[in-house]
């Protein structure tokens, strides 16, 4: 199961109270104060790894809760902090607080780790509180509270390419082709129903280059209001570097205009926002061993009055599908130079 959101609960341990003791030893019948602090509460650390590339573990596990400290002991001894606690997340995960909305880390390369709660201080004995005019101090701290916060988790994949369409577009077909990814494919829209990711490569060693591609279940009009599955993964693609466009122009889709097509998808584009529209494009007219000649001439049209790369491939028989992959290869390397 592919999980991408979740509310968690975290405890960071208290604090171990401080000691009230006094040196109590033969010969000495009058020994000072010799309370002990408490010892400090474990902080919630959260860790980025590639070992997780989905948040179920959360899912069902939401509460976490770090030790406290020990209290103060008597001769002076200061009691033993309370043990930590790591929580680990996939690379891609950005870490909201839950009443606020405000972004605590965006978990971008492995082997990050930040502390979301902080332990509490231990509480002083009453050693601290001796003074020449207040030799026998009776006083002593109690440890202070450890952070006790909600957060929600929201993963966004990491891949350089973005898939975006219809549903039933010929997304998850061209990921299998361009890939080893072996995603659900079938004649039925929102056959995807989660986000795959696939390692696509051109060249030869040593000019070897690769990059990731992401496919997400395709949109419908109306997605950024909550319409159909695409909405759901959106933000899967935010991070991505260049959207492929992929347009239908077959009968298959029962569609009339793939123009209309694609202005509906960049729509929905612009209507979720955080830069999707704004992302290099590449528009891809997809089925063309079945296409119908009338759609393909008038999509091949208005990308060309958009001034907007295109390509017409067919992910079956793998026509222009090579001219594609090098385009984007492309395409990314002018990215990477700026």
């Amino acid at each position: 199961m592919f999980i991408d959101e979740v509310k968690i609960h975290v405890k960071a341990g208290d604090g171990g109270n401080g000691c009230m003791a006094f040196r109590r030893e033969k010969f000495v019948p009058r020994g000072g104060p010799s309370g002990g602090d408490g010892g400090r509460g474990g902080d919630v650390i959260m860790e980025s790894t590639q070992r997780h590339n989905t948040l179920i573990h959360f899912r069902y596990n939401p509460d976490h809760k770090a030790k406290r400290g020990e209290h103060g002991l008597g001769s002076n001894c200061t009691g033993q902090d309370g043990s930590s606690v790591t929580l680990q997340v996939p690379v891609g995960t950005a870490v909201y607080d839950y009443e606020t909305g405000e972004l605590i880390h965006d978990f971008q390369t492995a082997d990050e780790r930040v502390v979301i709660a902080k332990g509490g201080r231990g509480g002083r004995g009453n050693q601290h509180f001796a003074t020449p005019t207040h030799q026998a101090p009776r006083e002593h701290e109690m440890g202070r509270a450890g952070e006790e916060r909600f957060f929600r988790l929201e993963l966004k994949l990491l891949a350089d390419v973005g898939l975006v369409g219809y549903p039933n577009a010929g997304k998850s077909t061209l990921i299998s082709r361009v890939s080893a990814a072996k995603p659900k494919i079938a004649d039925y829209p929102f056959t995807t129903l989660e986000p795959n990711l696939g390692v696509a490569t051109v060249g030869v060693e040593p000019d070897l280059q690769s990059f990731v591609v992401a496919d997400v279940p395709g949109l419908i009009e109306g997605a950024h209001l909550g319409q159909g599955l695409g909405v759901q993964f959106l933000r899967h693609i935010e991070r991505t570097r260049v959207l492929v466009h992929l347009v239908d122009v077959s009968d298959a889709s029962g569609r009339e205009d793939a123009v209309e097509d694609f202005k509906v998808i960049n729509k929905e584009l612009e209507n979720f926002g955080n830069g999707l529209l704004e992302k290099p494009m590449i528009v891809a007219a997809t089925k063309i061993d079945a296409a119908n000649p009338e759609k393909l001439k008038k999509l091949t049209a208005h990308a060309k009055r958009r001034k907007l790369p295109f390509y017409a491939i067919s992910a079956v028989t793998g026509e222009g599908v090579d001219e594609l992959k090098w385009a984007l290869a492309h395409k990314l390397n002018e990215l990477k130079d700026k």
